[in-house]
């Protein structure tokens, strides 16, 4: 009975023990996490008051959201009684591991680290890389956010995005629109440069200087080919690219100008 008892006393001293060490480091989880998302909280509101550059704003959020989550962990295992001098040398140990696991991850780090220190692109900006295009509305620590034009989200990494080909359509203030329009043969060249020089003057979203540019571009098979270069704010593009379209349609039926299309002459010949 004796050795019963003291068995019994030594279960529930285990137990108050350890029990004790659970409940400390879940509370310690829980108040910590709640801790470490609202200091991140405050992190965001001082960055934006200081205004600081939208594209660094989320990249220091994310890095110091997942640095005070590790700090909760570590002292939650230090609180349920894991002996943290090994634990770390363990930790380290498995880290270098998971480094190497996850080079692909370290190089997305480090293009993140990159983007923000060269400035390639900042958020908001319009870009064009690795297949996409897109407007950009976050660079965290591993991965750029682009929105596209139809609204679909795109996560790409930060590590190609950092040392593969990009193109940014927000750096310039100022772009090149072209078109290639066609009229057919026989049609007056001449002609066909007014009708344009007046739609061009008559949209003001199309600057004067630099000057517009009317050239045959092409004696093609089935048109002679005018290409026809305006030069327009960043913003007015698109706008300008598709009413010059529309109008262009329009007019040059209204001067007798004709926009061909490919044909093809069929000759049968009939055998005797």
């Amino acid at each position: 009975m004796e050795s019963i008892e003291l068995n019994s006393d030594v279960v529930l001293g285990y137990i108050y023990t350890y029990g004790m060490n659970v409940v400390g480091a879940l509370f310690t989880l829980v108040i910590g996490l709640w801790v470490a998302n609202t200091l991140v909280d405050f992190i965001k509101r001082l960055l934006n008051r200081s205004k600081v550059d939208p594209s660094l704003q989320s990249f220091l959020s994310s890095l110091f959201g997942i640095l005070f989550k590790i700090m909760v962990y570590i002292t939650a295992l230090g609180v349920l009684g894991v002996e943290m001098t090994s634990f770390i040398a363990l930790l380290g140990a498995a880290g270098l591991a998971v480094g190497l696991a996850l080079s692909g991850t370290l190089q997305n780090f480090a293009g993140g680290v990159m983007i923000l220190f060269f400035k390639t692109f900042k958020v908001g900006d319009f870009i064009e890389a690795q297949g996409y295009s897109g407007t950009v509305k976050e660079i965290q620590i591993f991965v750029s956010i682009l929105t596209t034009p139809d609204n679909k989200t795109v996560i790409v990494p930060n590590g190609p995005l950092a040392t593969g080909t990009l193109v940014n359509f927000s750096t310039q203030p100022i772009r090149r629109v072209d078109w290639t329009f066609g009229i057919a043969y026989g049609d007056d060249v001449d002609k066909a440069y007014a009708v344009l020089k007046d739609l061009v003057s008559r949209d003001a979203r199309i600057l004067v200087d630099p000057a517009p540019l009317y050239a045959v571009g092409a004696l093609a098979d089935s048109s002679v080919n005018i290409v026809t270069r305006v030069w327009v704010n960043a913003a007015d593009y698109w706008p300008v690219f598709f009413a010059m379209n529309e109008q262009v349609y329009k007019h040059f039926a209204k001067a007798g100008l004709t926009i061909p299309f490919p044909q093809r002459d069929v000759h049968i010949h009939q055998e005797k």
